[in-house]
C-alpha cells in the first residue's frame, strides 16, 4: 500500500480493532494461560476496556456554518437527532465509526422499515375497505324478518327467515342467544352484539384473503431482496472476499478444559479438548432447561385460560351494568393485560434462569452466539405468541354445545366465542400486546440509560461540583456512560425479529399490524442511533458479512406465517362459511354468484336452535328469559351447524357443517 497519510489511512474503527487484537494476544505474565485482556477483565485486574468516542457529540457552533467537530458530532446531527427522522441513514459513516457488524444491523433495520411501507399501506386499505363496506355487509344489510314454525315430532320450532327491511344482526331483536357462561350469564338478543359484529367486519372482510396472500409474498420478497441489498453492501464495504478470522478459543472453554489437550492437526499446537460424552451431556442439560422453561410458559397460558373461564361469570354477575353487559370483552381485555405482565416478567426472570441452564461450552464465540441465540429466540417466541395461538386456534373450538358442554377438569365450562365470533378476541390480543410491548421496549432502551446516566452525572456533580465534568478526560467521560450489554446486538435483533413474526404470522386477523410496526420502527431507528451515539460507551468495532443466524430464523418465520394465516382465514374467520353459504345455501345457490344479495340470511343459517329445558342443572341460567317476550323462553340460538332438538338425531351436525369443514381443509391446502 502507498500510505500518503498515516493518520487517516486506517479509520478509528479499524484502529480500535487492531489494538484489541493485540491486547487479546499479549502475554502479561509467565505461564501458558497468562495471555489476553479478557483474562485480566475476568479476574478483576481491570474494570472495563472500551474504545473511546471521538470527543463530544454536541457543539456550541452550528454544523452548517462551522462543520462537524468529529465523526460523533456528525453522526448525532445527521443520524441520531430526532429532527432527521425522515432522512436516509448515513450507513457508510456508521460503518466507519462503529464497524461493519453494527452497520449491517442498521442497514437491515432500515431495509425492513422501508419494506413495511407497502405492507402498511395495503393493511390500512383493507381496514378502510371494511369501514366503507360496513353498511353493505350481512351485519348491517337491510332485510325483512318473517317468523314461522316448523313441526317436527309434534313440536313446533319457531325461527325467523330474513328478507328485506330489518338488519340481520343490528336489528335482530327477535333472535335470542343462549348464555355464554354458566348461571350468571343472561340470555341476550343477537342485536346486542351489533357493535362487536361491526368491529369484526373491519378486520374480517372480503379483502382479508387478498391481504394474507400479499403478506405471504411480501415476506418472501423481503428476504430475497435483502440478500441482494446485503450483496451490494458487502461489495461497497469490501466484505465479499472477507472470511471470518480464525477465532480464538473462548476463555471459559480454555479455563474449563485446559488440563485436557490434544494436538491441533492444522496448527500443530496443543489445544484444550472437550470429550464427546461431555459435550452431549451438557447439550442434554441445556435442552432440558429450555424445555422446562417452555413448559412454564405453557403453564402460564393455562392459568390465563382458567382466569378467562372463571372471570367471565364473575363479570356477568357484576353490579356495574357496563361491565355486566360487556363481560366477555372485559374478560378478554383484562386477560390480555395480565398476559402482557406475565410475558414481561418471564422475559426478565427466565432470561437469567436460562443462563444457569445454558451449560454448554462452545469452543468459539460464534458457536456460543449461535447456540444461545437459537435457544433464547425459541423461548421468547413461545412466550410472546403462545396465548395468541390459543385464542386463534383453540378458543371456542372445543366447547361442545348447550346441554353438553365440555369442561376443564369436569368443573369449568370452556370459554365460548362472542356471538360475533372469536376474531375480535384475537384482534384485541394482538393490538394490546403489540402496542404495550413496543412502548415498554422503547422506554427500556432509551429511558433506562437516560436515568442511569443522569444519576451518574448527579453523583459526579455532588462530588466534583458543576465544573468538574468539563475537566474530565474523554476516557472518564466514556466510562460514566452505560456499557453495551454483554450479548452485543442480540437484544436489538431479537426485538425486531419478534416484531416481524407478530406482524406476519397473524396478519390476516390484524391488518393494522404492519402500520404499527412501521411507526415503531421509524422511532426505533433514531432511538437506537441516539443510544449508540450518546448513551452507550463506544462498542468494539467488528466485521461481519451478514446478519448471521437471524436470517435463517426469518426464513422459518416466513414459512410459519403462510401456515398460520391459512388456518386463521379458514378456521378463525368466517370467510369460508360465508363462501359456502353464498354458493351452496344462499339465495344465489347454484347460480355461480357471490354478491351481497347472495349473503341474505347468512347470519340466521349460521345459528342453531336449542331447547332451553335441555340445559344441564349447573348451566341453567338464573333468568328464564321472560323479560324478552313476557313468558319463559323455550328456545335460544347458538353459533354452530347442528340439527334442531326434535330431529331424529338431536343436535347432530348438519350437512352444512361438513361442507364448511371440507371447504376449510381445501382452502388450507390451496393456500399452502
Amino acid at each position: 500500500f502507498i500510505i500518503h497519510n498515516k493518520d487517516t489511512f486506517f479509520n478509528n474503527a479499524t484502529r480500535s480493532r487492531i489494538v484489541h487484537h493485540i491486547l487479546q494476544r499479549v502475554k502479561y505474565e509467565e505461564g501458558k494461560n497468562k495471555i489476553g485482556l479478557n483474562r485480566l477483565l475476568s479476574n478483576g485486574s481491570y474494570e472495563a476496556a472500551f474504545p473511546l468516542h471521538e470527543g463530544g457529540y454536541r457543539s456550541k457552533n452550528s454544523i452548517k456554518t462551522h462543520g462537524a467537530e468529529n465523526h460523533r458530532h456528525l453522526l448525532y446531527e445527521c443520524w441520531a437527532s430526532w429532527g432527521v427522522w425522515y432522512k436516509y441513514q448515513p450507513l457508510d459513516l456508521v460503518r466507519r465509526y462503529f464497524g461493519e457488524k453494527i452497520g449491517l444491523y442498521f442497514a437491515w433495520l432500515g431495509w425492513y422499515t422501508g419494506m413495511l411501507f407497502p405492507a402498511a399501506f395495503i393493511g390500512l386499505f383493507v381496514f378502510l375497505y371494511g369501514v366503507t363496506t360496513l353498511n353493505h355487509c350481512q351485519v348491517s344489510l337491510t332485510i325483512q324478518t318473517n317468523c314461522c314454525a316448523v313441526c317436527c315430532n309434534n313440536q313446533a320450532i319457531h325461527f325467523c327467515l330474513f328478507y328485506f327491511s330489518s338488519k340481520e344482526v343490528c336489528q335482530a331483536t327477535d333472535i335470542i342467544m343462549c348464555p355464554i357462561c354458566d348461571k350468571y350469564c343472561p340470555f341476550m338478543r343477537l342485536s346486542d352484539s351489533c357493535i362487536y359484529a361491526k368491529v369484526t367486519h373491519l378486520f374480517d372482510n372480503g379483502a382479508t384473503v387478498f391481504f394474507a396472500v400479499f403478506m405471504a409474498v411480501w415476506a418472501t420478497v423481503f428476504l430475497e431482496f435483502w440478500k441482494r441489498r446485503r450483496a451490494v453492501i458487502a461489495y461497497d464495504w469490501d466484505l465479499i472476499d472477507w472470511e471470518e478470522e480464525e477465532e480464538e478459543i473462548r476463555p471459559q472453554f480454555e479455563a474449563k478444559y485446559s488440563k485436557k489437550e490434544r494436538m491441533n492437526p492444522i496448527s500443530g499446537k496443543p489445544e484444550p479438548y472437550q470429550a464427546f460424552a461431555d459435550k452431549c451431556s451438557r447439550l442434554i442439560v441445556s435442552a432440558s432447561g429450555i424445555f422446562f422453561m417452555i413448559c412454564v410458559v405453557i403453564a402460564a397460558v393455562f392459568g390465563i385460560v382458567i382466569y378467562r373461564v372463571v372471570t367471565v361469570s364473575t363479570f356477568a354477575a357484576f353490579k356495574w351494568a357496563l361491565i355486566r353487559n360487556n363481560s366477555q370483552v372485559a374478560t378478554t381485555g383484562t386477560a390480555v393485560c395480565i398476559n402482557f405482565c406475565i410475558i414481561m416478567l418471564l422475559n426478565v426472570v427466565t432470561s437469567e434462569t436460562l443462563i444457569i441452564f445454558f451449560t454448554e461450552q462452545p469452543r468459539t464465540e460464534s458457536e456460543w452466539e449461535n447456540s444461545f441465540t437459537l435457544k433464547m429466540f425459541l423461548f421468547q417466541f413461545v412466550n410472546l405468541n403462545s396465548s395468541t395461538f390459543y385464542i386463534a386456534f383453540f378458543l371456542g373450538r372445543f366447547t361442545g354445545h348447550p346441554g353438553a358442554y365440555l369442561r376443564l377438569i369436569n368443573r369449568w365450562r370452556l370459554e365460548e366465542c362472542h356471538p360475533s365470533g372469536c376474531l375480535i378476541d384475537l384482534c384485541m390480543q394482538m393490538g394490546i400486546i403489540m402496542v404495550l410491548k413496543q412502548t415498554w421496549n422503547n422506554f427500556m432502551e432509551l429511558g433506562y440509560p437516560l436515568i442511569q446516566n443522569w444519576w451518574t452525572r448527579r453523583k459526579l456533580r455532588q462530588e466534583y461540583g458543576t465544573q468538574g465534568k468539563t475537566t474530565f478526560p474523554q476516557w472518564e467521560k466514556d466510562y460514566n456512560l452505560q456499557p453495551m450489554n454483554a450479548y452485543g446486538l442480540f437484544d436489538e435483533y431479537l426485538e425486531m425479529i419478534l416484531q416481524f413474526g407478530f406482524t406476519t404470522i397473524f396478519v390476516a386477523a390484524f391488518p393494522l399490524a404492519p402500520l404499527l410496526a412501521l411507526l415503531n420502527n421509524i422511532i426505533e431507528i433514531r432511538l437506537d442511533a441516539y443510544k449508540f451515539v450518546t448513551q452507550w460507551r463506544r462498542p468494539l468495532a467488528s466485521r461481519a458479512k451478514d446478519i448471521g443466524i437471524w436470517y435463517g430464523i426469518l426464513e422459518g418465520i416466513g414459512i410459519l406465517s403462510v401456515i398460520t394465516n391459512a388456518f386463521v382465514i379458514a378456521v378463525t374467520s368466517d370467510f369460508i362459511p360465508r363462501l359456502v353459504y353464498a354458493y351452496k345455501y344462499g339465495p344465489c345457490a347454484g347460480q355461480g354468484e357471490a354478491g351481497q344479495k347472495c349473503m341474505v340470511g347468512y347470519v340466521n343459517a349460521s345459528l342453531s336452535v336449542f331447547l332451553v329445558s335441555d340445559f344441564e342443572n349447573r348451566s341453567e341460567p338464573t333468568s328464564n328469559g321472560s323479560e324478552f317476550s313476557g313468558s319463559p323462553l323455550k328456545y335460544c340460538r347458538y353459533r354452530d351447524y347442528r340439527d334442531p332438538p326434535h330431529s331424529p338425531v338431536p343436535y347432530g351436525y348438519t350437512l352444512q357443517f361438513w361442507h364448511v369443514l371440507a371447504a376449510r381443509l381445501a382452502f388450507i391446502i390451496v393456500f399452502e
